[in-house]
């Protein structure tokens, strides 16, 4: 059975007042901050991308395949994707494999995430190197909301956009590599809110 992947983002200032206010809440952490990093996958000619799928390589403190389908938005504007996601024993063997079936890697991106549970819902709070973000997951949209709200996060505020699609907003005019959405790359740049074309829900 595929599985259903339904979040909310939020960009915020500041994550620490959040992670407090979870910890008021009794929030269950369930995976401290850990160091991510991620390839994104395509066919030369960029199919899964024009189609809005997205392959995906992630190693934290373990390595993952994921799939993910077109995004389609439904209830009160909230995001909705199917995504198969599974383990991988090698993360190296499992690229090289990828490359080796004619995939290429077309971006790489890091972040460092922590994340709690709630109420039937997953919160991870995203260190990314252009801002800070706030993401809740659940199967139920109401639930996603009244963590929202408890957070104290504006829901009008919600981002409808990826992390790589909100750096494409701003790659070329920072002169960067939009294949790179690395810490180092990013190291020094200042990216403005109002060219990310989004606004803090905090």
């Amino acid at each position: 059975m595929l599985n259903q992947e339904t979040e909310v983002k939020f960009f915020v200032r500041d994550l620490k007042p959040i992670e407090l206010r979870l910890l008021e809440l009794k929030a269950q952490l369930i995976q401290p901050r850990v160091h991510e990093i991620n390839y994104r996958f395509d066919f030369p000619n960029n199919e899964l991308r024009n189609n809005q799928k997205v392959l995906r390589l992630r190693k934290d403190e373990q390595a993952k395949l994921t799939f993910k389908g077109p995004s389609k938005e439904g209830e009160s504007g909230v995001m909705s994707r199917e995504e198969i996601e599974f383990v991988v024993e090698d993360f190296d063997k499992a690229k090289q494999l990828l490359e080796s079936l004619g995939f290429k890697p077309v971006v790489f991106y890091e972040k460092f995430r922590t994340t709690y549970e709630l109420h039937e819902t997953h919160i991870m709070l995203d260190e990314l190197p252009y801002g800070k973000f706030v993401e809740i997951e659940s199967n139920d949209i109401t639930a996603i909301k009244n963590v929202s709200d408890l957070l104290n996060l504006n829901w009008n505020t919600m981002v409808k956009a990826g992390y790589h699609a909100l750096f494409d907003r701003v790659a070329s005019g920072y002169n960067l590599d939009r294949w790179n959405l690395s810490f180092e790359a990013l190291n020094g740049v200042k990216i403005k809110t109002e060219d990310l074309q989004i606004n803090f829900a905090d």
